[in-house]
C-alpha cells in the first residue's frame, strides 16, 4: 500500500519517471501526453456523506464485457455507472496503455488502488474494474467492505474473439491473445472465484447478462440481507 493517496508522474506521460511520496493537487488537471509536472488526481477525496447501500463491483478478465454490461445494469438499477480505467485515464490525462508503456504496471496499479478506494467511499453505483484490480489483496478487502463483487466469467474462446475487436489492452499488445489470456485464466480465475456472485457473460448480448446479474443480486440480497441498491 502507498503511504499517501497520490503518486507522481514526473514530466507527465512520456517521461517514463514515476515516484511516490509527494501529495498531488486535487484541483488542477494535467494536459494529455507530456504534461509538465504531476499526475493531478482530481476529486481523490471522497465524500462519505453521499454513501448509502453498496457499490456493485464488476470483476473479470478483459473481454468479459464489464463496461457494456455495467452500463446496462446501472440503468436497470437506476444507479450511476463508473469505469475505473476511465477514471484513471481522466486523472492522468493519458490512456491506460500510455501509463503502462511510460511508467510500468506497478505505477498503474498504485493509482488504480487509490481510485478504487475513493470510488467505493462515495455513493453506491455500478463500478467496472480492470482485469487485474481484483488480484490486489487490498482492493479485494476494500471491495468486500464497501461493495458486492460480481465476477463476469467467460471462456477462453469468447475472450479471444472479443479482445481481437479493439486495441488499448496493454497486456495483449503485440502478443498472441489466446496464449496470454490462457495464462491469465489460470492465474486469475481462482481469485475471481472469491467474488460474492458469479455470472456467466452471455453470447446473446449485454442486456441478457445484465438481467442475469440483477436477478443474482436480488437472490443475494434475500439470502444475506445486504442492500444491493
Amino acid at each position: 500500500m502507498l503511504s499517501s493517496d497520490y503518486g507522481i508522474f514526473s514530466a507527465g506521460c512520456g517521461s517514463g519517471v514515476y515516484r511516490l511520496e509527494q501529495a498531488l493537487s486535487t484541483t488542477q488537471r494535467p494536459c494529455h501526453k507530456g504534461f509538465w509536472g504531476f499526475l493531478f488526481i482530481s476529486g481523490m477525496i471522497a465524500d462519505p456523506s453521499k454513501k448509502s447501500g453498496k457499490t456493485i463491483v464488476l470483476v473479470g478478465l478483459m473481454g468479459a464485457g464489464k463496461t457494456n454490461v455495467g452500463r446496462r445494469l446501472a440503468t436497470m438499477l437506476d444507479l450511476d455507472f463508473v469505469d475505473a480505467d476511465e477514471e484513471i485515464s481522466k486523472a492522468a490525462g493519458c490512456s491506460v496503455e500510455d501509463i503502462f508503456e511510460d511508467y510500468g504496471e506497478k505505477a498503474f496499479r498504485d493509482v488504480e488502488e487509490r481510485v478504487i478506494h475513493r470510488l467505493l467511499q462515495e455513493k453506491n453505483r455500478v463500478l467496472a474494474t480492470g482485469g487485474g484490480a481484483f488480484m490486489n489483496p487490498t482492493n479485494r478487502q476494500q471491495i468486500a467492505e464497501g461493495g458486492i463483487s460480481v465476477w463476469l466469467r467467460a471462456d477462453l474462446d469468447v475472450l479471444v474473439r472479443r479482445t481481437s475487436k479493439r486495441g488499448g489492452r496493454p497486456l495483449l499488445k503485440n502478443k498472441d491473445h489466446k496464449t496470454i489470456l490462457g495464462k491469465l485464466i489460470e492465474e486469475r480465475y481462482p481469485v475471481y472465484a472469491e467474488a460474492d456472485i458469479v455470472v456467466d457473460s452471455r453470447e446473446d448480448g449485454p442486456d441478457a447478462t445484465a438481467k442475469d446479474i440483477k436477478k443474482a443480486l436480488e437472490e443475494f440480497s434475500s439470502t444475506t440481507g445486504q442492500d444491493t441498491n
